[in-house]
């Protein structure tokens, strides 16, 4: 029997079935129901049976059955994995080169133990087979895993896919070039150089597309990151004009207290004295809602509570701001600016007056502080694989980095988030151990 005999097309099918499903459990496409057993049951042998059928077909339709086999991977990787096209194609071209690599390992490694090791033990060769298989799947699982999500997957560009299966057809290209011409100056007449040729470069091209998605991963990271940052700025200088603008209204408040009184003083009319009371109920409304004992909280408070009012918004606010001492000017601005916002922006779409309730706790539970905002909602929130809730803005590349600001501040004093919807009230929760 020959000892570099070419892979059995089953291998080659079950190769392409594994990694695709690899691909499809990284998204969240693998649940145990029915019909995703089923699905992956038939896309087996749908692969199966239609590379053996066209195992021995001239070497001209060798590449459009190919192409057709890819086809197959595509179908069953954007049915199963719920993807679009652009996600699909993605995930699609790393799947293949890693099938092709498995199966050319494999068959590699048992045509040189063919002989003295296997022999014609069919037992010994399924061992083989499914001994590299497994091996090949779970460090893909591990290396993939931090890297390949549905999250991450949606930022993919057209470009960026593009380039991917650019990359696995050029590989695929030159791996299996001897198959079509041995003149080329890439190609190998020794059949075991053809597999060794075949074997390194579906390695390589497999580093090749880790690597870029490493790079991907990375510039996502940074970007979200800046963002996060210009968040952070942003919310430490609307602080500080808040401040200026919170000095003034005292000054002003201060003064209209005296000429409320020298108006008292002066007249007795009742439309001016009801005037008065109005004035007055105002400022002492102003007053206790704004007396947490933290600066920088009673500042944001004054902020948000005037656009609040302008809006026919019902804030309220039970909040011991001197628990909040230990923490940094820009946290205190990040989680509390922000949650106030996402709280503002929810309530001020209801179109009920009286629906549109806020309210805020800042309160001291055993050795943690705790934070809790609190917004009537009427609408189905989903939070993602991150456990992070997705912008509901139309921007999405530029918004979303609410939740992530808050978090990224509450874990640099090892802290908990937690959030979600309970009886048509949403509700974020912060716990920050106290220092």
């Amino acid at each position: 029997m020959n000892v570099v005999q070419d892979i059995p097309r089953y291998y080659t099918a079950l190769a392409e079935w594994s990694a695709c499903l690899l691909y499809v459990n990284l998204i969240g496409g693998i649940k145990k129901e029915t019909k995703n057993i089923l699905l992956a049951g038939v896309f087996l042998i749908v692969q199966t049976g239609f590379l053996v059928s066209t195992d021995n077909v001239a070497v001209y339709l060798w590449i459009p059955c190919m192409i057709m086999a890819v086809g197959l991977m595509f179908g069953y990787i954007c049915l199963a994995g719920q993807l679009t096209i652009r996600e699909t194609g993605y995930c699609c071209a790393r799947a293949f080169i890693l099938a092709e690599f498995m199966a050319s390992l494999e068959w590699q490694l048992c045509s040189f133990g063919w002989k003295w090791l296997f022999g014609q033990n069919i037992l010994a060769r399924g061992l083989l087979l499914t001994a590299v298989y497994v091996l090949c799947i779970l460090v893909m699982y591990y290396l993939e895993k931090p890297l390949i999500t549905a999250g991450i997957l949606k930022q993919v560009t057209w470009k960026e896919t593009g380039f991917a299966v650019g990359i696995a057809a050029l590989i695929f290209a030159f791996s299996n070039l001897s198959y079509l011409s041995v003149e080329s100056p890439f190609s190998a007449s020794i059949l075991r150089d053809i597999f060794n040729i075949r074997t390194l470069v579906d390695l390589v091209g497999i580093a090749v597309l880790h690597a870029y998605q490493s790079r991907i991963c990375e510039y996502t990271a940074e970007k979200e990151l800046a963002s996060i940052n210009l968040l952070l700025r942003s919310q430490y200088d609307q602080y500080r004009n808040y401040q200026d603008s919170l000095d003034l209204i005292h000054m002003k408040y201060h003064d209209l207290k005296h000429q409320i009184a020298g108006l008292r003083a002066e007249t007795d009319e009742q439309k001016r004295k009801d005037w008065l009371d109005v004035m007055e109920e105002e400022i002492s409304a102003f007053e206790s809602l704004n007396k947490t004992g933290n600066q920088v909280l009673d500042t944001i408070l004054a902020a948000k509570i005037f656009h609040c009012r302008r809006n026919k918004i019902q804030i309220s606010c039970v909040a011991d701001g001197k628990l909040l001492d230990f923490m940094h000017v820009t946290d205190i601005c990040s989680i509390f600016g922000n949650a106030l916002d996402n709280a503002i922006e929810s309530v001020i779409l209801l179109p009920e007056e009286e629906k549109r309730l806020i309210h805020l706790t800042v309160s001291a539970k055993k050795n943690f502080v705790f934070i809790k905002v609190e917004n009537y909602c009427e609408e189905k929130v989903e939070v993602n694989e991150h456990g992070i809730l997705p912008t509901s803005k139309a921007d999405k590349d530029n918004h979303g980095f609410g939740i992530k600001s808050i978090c990224y501040a509450v874990q640099k004093y090892d802290g908990s988030v937690n959030f979600g919807v309970k009886n048509n009230w949403f509700e974020l929760s912060i716990l920050i151990p106290l220092t």
